[in-house]
This record gives structure tokens, sequence and C-alpha cells, in this order.
């Protein structure tokens, strides 16, 4: 049984949202930045474009709100808003006064009563309040000054405003007094406004305000935005931990994924089945790419898309096949492989947007090993005055290391040497993604660091020492390929001496260029035997 739902058209229903959609923009944002945190305020402040539609973020509904203000402080002033209350004071200050020039024969206290009010305060709100302990001999003005007494409130809010905000006013229009009332309400539920958009709190931000002072379509953007925000999470995309959100593992293989789409969006690409090999390894097949069978492929027969080739040709029964109907799988001819991706997270690593570019190609290369080669083993390791080894979860939130700044390939070369040693295959390989020569190392369990001789020098003893494990890793049988995202000399001249010894691969290489290089150097070693 089919249900529809009608609802209100508001103007807003041609934006489909869409979860991956959503996400993939938060990507690009977590793209620039180690703190989902701030990738998640920049989504919210910027905004975001879907389908060809503009969603104003919450820093141009801040900019319209402050436009409002800005009219208003070009059309309005202050300089009349108190003239009607104190023309009223004054009012029935002289019928007081004429009062007690009557009543003065014979009446000692009535100079007192008259020099009280010749002595009261200027301040309009202050004069009121004195007024409170007097006793009145004219019935007129003591009941006009319980009418006045019950303004006192807002006659405080308008010397208090004026005295706060009255030189931002300069426009040609001169407020009243209920006029002065009113648009301080609206500069007040401005204010509040700004506040809640300033905190980003979204369900903080009163949306029916926000409508009544900006209108329908800000309110709309501002709804999708919440909308987004919450299709983050309702597709599991997001989690709440700690009090606040952080990616959740479906979060982290997308986020692998998008980087992985990105990458292969700039190759060059070449239909994979298509090269002549003598080589035979493990057929890994692409369930997702198929291609029409020629003389010669495995038949790994795409039985829905044949038929439906078929039928397109001819439709009806019986079926009638022939040859270039015929759809196979494209597969892939692939060795088993153990890869390490040293990751250097020095200091230095910040420049350029280098780290960056590195993350996200181990990303994109975790995603792909996953998806086309699953029996690989891949494993991160990064490297700054020691090295870890670093989990999925926590590779898009990783950062450079300011705080420990010196570069330990030693160390990184030794971890990724011990997590091969547990899973030996085929080929064994160690990529390196580094911007500087090493500056740290261990000897008999103990860390050194030093400084480089000069400038852009080298530091002698650690890149001996660095040199000692490229030897060990050598005997391993393990390859070491380097992807360096500087070209000073220093640099270049140690990992030509790291290749000499290890017969391995070095490629200068700029971070927007990363990506392409390692995975097409990847696939590439992954249809030959090293």
């Amino acid at each position: 049984m089919l249900t529809h739902r009608y609802t209100r058209w508001d103007g807003s229903q041609h934006l489909r949202l869409d979860a991956e959609q959503v996400f993939a923009k938060l990507g690009e944002y977590l793209s620039y930045t180690d703190d989902i945190r701030q990738a998640l305020e920049w989504l919210l402040r910027q905004g975001v474009d879907l389908e060809g539609t503009r969603v104003v973020g919450l820093d141009d509904l801040l900019e319209q709100l402050r436009e409002q203000m800005r009219q208003r402080y070009h059309e309005f002033n202050f300089a009349s808003a108190l003239d009607d209350v104190r023309r009223k004071l004054d009012e029935l200050l002289d019928l007081e006064r004429g009062t007690l020039d009557e009543r003065r024969d014979g009446r000692p206290e009535i100079a007192a009563k008259r020099d009280f009010l010749d002595r009261l305060p200027p301040r309009l709100s202050d004069a009121i309040e004195r007024l409170r302990e007097y006793a009145f001999e004219d019935a007129d003005a003591a009941a006009e000054f319980e009418n006045l007494l019950e303004e006192l409130d807002n006659v405080r809010r308008v010397e208090d405003f004026i005295r706060r905000h009255g030189e931002l006013f300069q426009g040609p229009k001169a407020l009243d007094y209920e006029g002065a009332l009113q648009l301080i309400d609206e500069m007040e539920r401005l204010k509040q406004l700004e506040q809640q958009l300033l905190a980003g709190v979204m369900d903080g931000v009163d949306a029916a305000a926000l409508e009544r002072l900006l209108g329908a379509e800000a309110a709309r953007d501002f709804r999708t935005l919440r909308e987004m925000m919450a299709l983050l999470h309702d597709s599991g995309y997001l989690v709440q931990r700690g009090g606040h959100a952080t990616l959740s593992p479906k979060g982290v293989r997308k986020i692998g994924q998008l980087a992985l789409r990105d990458i292969y969006q700039g190759l060059l690409r070449d239909r994979p089945g298509e090269h002549a090999t003598d080589l035979r390894g493990a057929a890994a097949l692409r369930p997702e790419a198929t291609k029409p069978y020629r003389y010669g492929d495995p038949l790994h027969l795409d039985l829905v898309g044949t038929l439906k080739q078929a039928l397109t040709r001819r439709p009806g029964t019986p079926l009638g096949l022939v040859p270039g109907d015929f759809r196979v799988f494209e597969s892939d001819d692939a060795t088993s492989t153990s890869t390490v991706l040293l990751l250097d997270m020095s200091w230095s690593m910040s420049w350029e947007g280098r780290f960056a570019a590195a993350k996200k190609v181990a990303m994109a290369l975790e995603s792909l090993i996953r998806s086309r080669y699953p029996r690989d083993y891949f494993a991160i390791v990064g490297f700054f005055t020691r090295a870890v080894e670093l989990k999925l979860r926590d590779l898009p939130e990783a950062s450079w290391n300011m705080g420990d700044p010196f570069t330990n390939l030693q160390d990184g070369l030794r971890l990724a040497g011990e997590l091969l040693a547990r899973h030996h295959s085929t080929n064994q390989h160690v990529i390196v993604i580094t911007d500087g020569q090493p500056t740290a190392y261990f000897s008999r369990g103990r860390l050194y660091c030093e400084w480089p001789l000069s400038f852009g020098g080298i530091s002698m003893r650690a890149a001996q020492e660095t040199l000692k494990e490229v030897e060990r890793i050598t005997r391993m049988g393990i390859t070491i390929n380097t992807f360096m995202l500087d070209d000073s000399p220093s640099l270049r001249a140690f990992v030509e001496r790291m290749t000499r010894i290890n017969r391995g691969r070095a490629l200068y290489t700029r971070p927007d260029r990363l990506g392409e290089y390692l995975l097409v150097d990847y696939i590439g070693h992954k249809r030959k035997k090293v």
C-alpha cells in the first residue's frame, strides 16, 4: 500500500537533502583541518552549494542581520527621544510651583518644597526617582506624576541605550519616545539573534525571530542548515562523544572513499584488462565495472548485463544470444602485497598544505586497498620525534606535531619492519611521504635529537643511523619508495643514498599531485611481482 504525504509549499521543497552530498561537503572542509568540530563549524559558517542551489551559512545570515542594524543606524537618531517625557515632567512641575506660590503665605515649609523642586537632578530618570519622596500640593500635578512614574523603567531603558549606543544612530529621522522604545526592542532582538548565530548552537537560535527580522528565505536557509546537521547524525556519519560531535566508523570509512574518489577524478583512466601480461596472480573482480567480452578475456560473466544487452538488441522470446551480447566483469591481475605507509608528521609538514595532502592520500590508499584488494595488508605509521602506528579511526583528525618537531625516519622504518614481519607476502613495500631529512634517531634504546649543521643542511649522525635501518629493511626484502614534498638539495642527496642502498625509487612531487602519483604507483606495482 502506497502512502502519500502532502505538506504546505514553503519554497524549500526544490532542495532535496542527501546525507552523502552533505557529508561530501563536510569532507572537503575536513581536508583542511584535523578537527571535526572545526570542519563542522566551517560547514555551518560558510554554507554549501547543493544541486546548484546555494544554502547560505551562519556568516551570511550574520551579515544580513548586521545590515539590518546598519540600516537603522543610518536612518534614525535619538536626539528627541525623551523630549515628550521631559515636557510632561516640566508641565507638572510648573503646576506644582504655581500651587506652591499660591500657598506660601503662612507656611514656611513651602519654601523648602520650592527649593526641593529647583534642585532636581538633570537626568530625567533621576529626577522622577527623587520625586517619589515628594508630597505634591497640586492634585492634578500629583495625578500626572503617578502616570509618569509608570514610565520610569522605560525611561531608564532609553537613557541607558542612548548612553551605550546613541552615537551609532546618525540618521536624519528623529524618533519620538514611542518610536525609540519600538526601535530599542528591535535592536535588542537583533543583538540577541546575533549572539545566537555567533554561538553557532543550532537549537539555541530563535528561528521564528529570524524569519520576522530577515524574512522567509533566510529562515529556510537556517532550517536547511539545521536539517543538514541532523542528517549527518541520523545517517550514522557522526556520533556524540564527550559532549561534541565526532566521526563514527562509518564516517571515517566514507572520508577515505571520498578522498579516493577525488584523487581518481584527477587521473587519466586506462581500461583495466587491455594490457598484455604473462603474469598470473589473484584476479580481483571489479563488480562495479563491466565491459564487452573479447576473445581471450577471462569469462567472468555478468549475467544480468548480458541478458539486458540481448533484450535491448532484440526484445522478446525466445532469447537469442550473440557473441556481442556477452558482458564480463573487469578484473585486475594482482599479486599479494603488504604495505606500510610512513607519514611524516613533523612541524614542517604544516607548510603549503603538505600534511593535509598526505593524510588525504593515506585515507584514499586505505580505502582503495580495503575495497579492491581486501587480502592485502596495509598499515600507516606516523613519524615525528618518534614513530607511532595510526589507526584508521584516528587518521581524519591526526595532525602534524609541533610539540615534537624532529623527524625520526629511523624509528618509522623500524616500526614498519616489525609490522611487515608479522604480515609476510609476495611483495612488501614501505611508502615514505616526507619533506625533510632525519633529525632524530634511537641508539641503544636512547633517543637523540640534533639540529642540522646549517639551515637546510643535514644532521650527520641522524642520517647515518637512518641509513643503517634502511640496510636492515633491505635485507628483509622490503622495497622503499619515497615521495618527497620538498626539493631541497640536502633532502634529495639523502633520499638518493636511500635508493642506492634499497634499490627502491624516489619521486619529487607537489602536494596537489601526490595522490595521483602515489595511487598510480601502487596500482602499477599490484600488476607485477617485484
